[in-house]
């Protein structure tokens, strides 16, 4: 089993080096990959590229980049910059993002995200795979007048998309390398985000779709204390329908429910929960949320679990 961690901290923004040094610790811990959010302050594409070249060895990714506001040629021009840097080993997540955020910060009407998300897919992936494209669609145009290939970008970045919903699921299946679930418990994933993505793929020709399950979580002597704390993070969730759905789908009430705490094999217990529920790689998120201790105890059972 893939195991891996956000290294976003969720309660501040940390500086450059401090970061690189935190990758270096999940890499030295066993852990198979550090992934990135996408936030008004650092660039995802750009801080995965300096840390994954700064941690040799180390898978790194984004999760997730919001299509809304970007272009395929300039999301190409950052994943494979990033690829190049890593010697291949960057993963490229993309997300629809929420409508608050897309027009309240960019002004921008937050309309036909799944037709958005098919036209977006469609022209971003030759240009990953050939460094060309020629697509004319009803929301965006992306053409190279001259080859948009970065030397060294091999092999060609995968994409990932943080998908959930029926129709997202379907246009990622057919698409996309994989999804990028995020608060969809082994529930959710087992009866429907897994099958859906998986008949999608299969329909379309692909290989089985990457299943890289987000969850929550941190090995603690403190469950109910951390799960208070993580009711508080977790909160502004269950105010996006997307999240609401996907919650209830996984058999829970609240976003905290699905939070992982406890000790090491209660952990490790739920770790083979999501991979019998069809997840390829899990990546834990939140885990500094009981402190320093806790998410040092945290990654060193992800790379032991990595390692068995």
């Amino acid at each position: 089993m893939k195991l891996g961690a956000t290294l976003s901290s969720t309660s501040r923004q940390l500086p450059l080096d401090d970061t690189v040094a935190l990758a270096r610790e999940a890499r030295d811990a066993g852990l198979h990959s550090a992934w990135f959010g996408q936030s008004f302050a650092y660039d995802s594409p750009s801080l995965a590229a300096i840390v994954g070249r700064e941690a040799p060895g180390l898978q790194v990714g984004t999760a997730a980049l919001p299509i809304f506001g970007r272009h395929p040629l300039l999301v190409s021009s950052q994943a494979q910059t990033a690829q190049a840097a890593t010697a291949g080993r960057y993963h490229l997540g993309l997300a629809l993002g929420t409508r608050h955020l897309t027009e309240g910060a960019f002004g921008l009407p937050y309309q036909r995200p799944i037709g958005l998300l098919r036209e977006f897919l469609t022209a971003l992936r030759p240009l990953l795979e050939t460094g060309r494209a020629d697509f004319h669609g009803e929301l965006l145009t992306a053409t190279t007048p001259y080859s948009a290939t970065v030397p060294g970008d091999l092999p060609p970045v995968p994409v990932l998309v943080a998908a959930m919903g029926p129709q997202a699921l379907r246009v990622s299946g057919e698409l996309a390398d994989g999804i990028l679930p995020f608060l969809a418990g082994p529930r959710a994933l087992a009866e429907h985000i897994v099958p859906a993505v998986t008949a999608a793929a299969d329909a379309a020709g692909r290989p089985a779709p990457r299943i890289v399950a987000l969850v929550p979580g941190a090995v603690t002597a403190d469950a109910d204390g951390v799960r208070r704390r993580a009711a508080d993070v977790l909160a502004l969730y269950e105010r996006v329908p997307s999240y609401q759905r996907v919650i209830e789908l996984s058999g829970v009430d609240r976003a905290a429910d699905l939070a992982v705490l406890g000790d090491e094999e209660t952990v490790a217990a739920e770790v083979g929960r999501y991979r019998d529920a069809g997840a390829t790689e899990v990546v834990f998120t939140a885990t500094d949320l009981s402190g320093e201790d806790d998410r040092r105890r945290t990654w060193k059972l992800l790379g032991e679990l990595s390692r068995a």
